[in-house]
């Protein structure tokens, strides 16, 4: 008897743990290939964007240029954020350390949420599918030992073939989180390095301009 047929003499818990396990899949492997191709094409844009800012002549002339290497939009909203709000208002008070300091923390957290998007998924679906599938595997060893002890005498013949088809739901837990765990800790290491470039990235961009008033964009 194949999966199928499982699912087909399976009950109504038997087909709710099959399809929250292929929900966890389907959305998980989602993730693992938007996140691969999002943060192998950032990787590369925060080295060409970093690059090219410190090869500028000027602000506006580094702004021009990120316009064209920062695909994914991670080192811009960065730059941006230096165009401080016209004064009179408590998102200018401070000095210009403070100000610089505020608005680069807040742009960095905002592109850092958009590279750990999905993060929390990939680890919710790693640390529950096996229990989800075990959940299917205990379902089903409880109706086979029902099935057994209706059926008077009992055999190996009698005992393998429910037992193994209730173990499929263990196999399949298994199957659905590994990928996940194994993306979580690969992505994870990838959003890391990406990370730290953009972190120091900003500190250097808030000392530039701590160290060089003129080079600050005007205010608006």
């Amino acid at each position: 008897m194949n999966a199928l047929q499982l699912l087909a003499s399976g009950d109504a818990v038997t087909w709710l743990v099959a399809v929250v396990l292929l929900l966890m899949s389907t959305s998980s492997w989602v993730i693992i290939l938007w996140k691969s191709w999002l943060l192998r094409r950032a990787g590369v844009d925060v080295a060409r964007c970093t690059a090219a800012f410190w090869q500028s002549t000027d602000l506006a002339d580094a702004r021009r240029k990120l316009q064209a290497f920062d695909r994914t939009v991670l080192v811009a909203p960065l730059l941006s954020a230096t165009q401080l709000p016209a004064q009179g208002t408590l998102a200018t008070a401070g000095d210009r350390s403070q100000q610089l300091t505020r608005v680069l923390r807040d742009a960095l957290h905002v592109v850092l949420l958009r590279l750990h998007y999905g993060q929390v998924l990939l680890a919710t679906v790693g640390a529950t599918a096996p229990f989800v599938g075990l959940l299917g595997t205990v379902w089903g060893i409880y109706h086979a030992l029902i099935g057994i002890s209706s059926g008077g005498q009992i055999t190996i013949d009698r005992i393998a073939g429910p037992v193994g088809e209730a173990l499929i739901m263990t196999a399949a837990g298994l199957a659905v989180a590994i990928p996940a765990v194994l993306a979580y800790n690969v992505l994870g290491r990838m959003i890391g390095r990406i990370e730290a470039d953009l972190e120091g990235f900003a500190r250097d961009l808030r000392e530039l301009l701590l160290s060089t008033p003129a080079a600050a964009p005007a205010p608006g």
